[in-house]
């Protein structure tokens, strides 16, 4: 399959607020959520996929703009499943599918969210082996991967966001202007 961009964080960026999180599978969609400082992600639910990539938007499309409205949020973050060299799968089908249908329903309803597609790249691995890790049994697990995939997914946004954010130049400072208060040419 072709090169697949996903979108960078901090462009466009909407400013502060909660973000949400998702990550799209066939058959559940992992949910997370940050802080209104847009720091920390968090596990929220788990929402069985029901809507497939033709027809009509089912419940797992109204649950996502439910939690959408739920928690004030600013921006979502769908996770875009790439190789390690940048090319998509077939999930990745999956994952702009449910952008789409988030992305035009909001627009429907006259909310101005950006739904943004981010590099999702190995968090279905971290977050298993985090989970291991905790003594989370690979059993209970299935019932939370998802959600903590999505933390995953998010939390990386977020990183990326306060990166691309600290390296911006600070527009709210006065231009340095000479002795005279002309401003340099």
């Amino acid at each position: 399959m072709k090169k697949v961009t996903p979108d960078v964080p901090g462009h466009d960026d909407p400013g502060p607020g909660r973000r949400i999180g998702l990550d799209v599978g066939t058959v559940r969609i992992g949910v997370a959520s940050s802080d209104r400082d847009a720091r920390l992600a968090m596990p929220v639910e788990t929402v069985p996929r029901l809507t497939g990539l033709k027809g009509p938007d089912l419940g797992d499309v109204d649950r996502i703009l439910d939690i959408i409205t739920e928690y004030d949020a600013v921006e979502v973050i769908v996770g875009l499943p790439l190789d390690l060299q940048g090319h998509g799968s077939a999930s990745v089908n999956q994952a702009k599918e449910i952008a789409f249908r988030i992305r035009r329903r909001l627009k429907g309803t006259g909310q101005s969210i950006p739904v943004r597609l981010g590099d999702e790249r190995l968090t279905t691995v971290v977050a298993t082996q985090a989970l291991r890790a905790s003594g989370v049994s690979e059993r209970d697990g299935r019932k939370v991967i998802d959600q903590a995939a999505a933390v995953e997914i998010l939390q990386t946004w977020l990183d990326g966001r306060s990166s691309a954010l600290a390296d911006e130049p600070d527009v709210t400072e006065a231009p340095h202007t000479d002795e005279k208060g002309n401003l340099p040419r």
